[in-house]
């Protein structure tokens, strides 16, 4: 007889939203259905529903998360540490997520491509505004400084987008050394 370990909701609902991630950031939220998402969760699309409603819930949900997640990122690097350190040490960790984890990029990309709808354009604009806030707070450093940290920021998700994390193309190398200037 086959057993089963029969998981909280809490942890089918993390089941979910790692599923969830992956299918938004291959197909977006157009591209994506909740049968995908099902079916990569291993569970019924009745379920997905239950826990989140619609298909936008679950991918506004997927968003928050992922920005959540990445400011938990920029404090662990940023860990006793203050002014230029902190945005050294914020900078580089964040390029190694961008080099380590396609699906992190692209649903990042994806979320953005989605802001024409004004609820996932707040749940985007919250957490980008979140980032901003945490980087001010703990570099202490004035609105030029900030601006060109997350300018350099998003510069980095397009070159990593296009899969120039090593380029051979002179303009590229050169964005490329740009970002990684301090």
């Amino acid at each position: 007889m086959v057993t089963t370990e029969r998981k909280s909701k809490e942890e089918r609902r993390e089941e979910i939203l790692n599923a969830a991630l992956a299918v938004f950031a291959e197909h977006g939220l157009d591209g994506s259905s909740t049968e995908d998402v099902a079916r990569r969760a291993g569970i019924s699309q009745p379920y997905v529903f239950r826990l989140f409603g619609t298909k936008k819930d679950l991918f506004t949900a997927v968003i928050a998360r992922c920005f959540r997640q990445t400011l938990e990122q920029f404090q662990r690097a940023a860990e006793g540490k203050r002014g230029e350190d902190a945005l050294q040490a914020i900078g580089e960790a964040y390029g190694q997520l961008l080099a380590t984890d396609r699906v992190y990029l692209r649903s990042q990309m994806q979320a953005y491509a989605a802001c024409e709808d004004p609820q996932i354009r707040e749940v985007v604009r919250e957490g980008y505004g979140d980032l901003v806030a945490y980087v001010e707070r703990v570099s202490g450093a004035d609105p030029a400084t900030i601006s060109a940290f997350f300018a350099k920021g998003m510069l980095m998700n397009v070159l990593s987008s296009m899969h120039l994390d090593n380029p051979t193309e002179p303009w590229a190398q050169r964005l490329l050394e740009g970002c990684t200037d301090s």
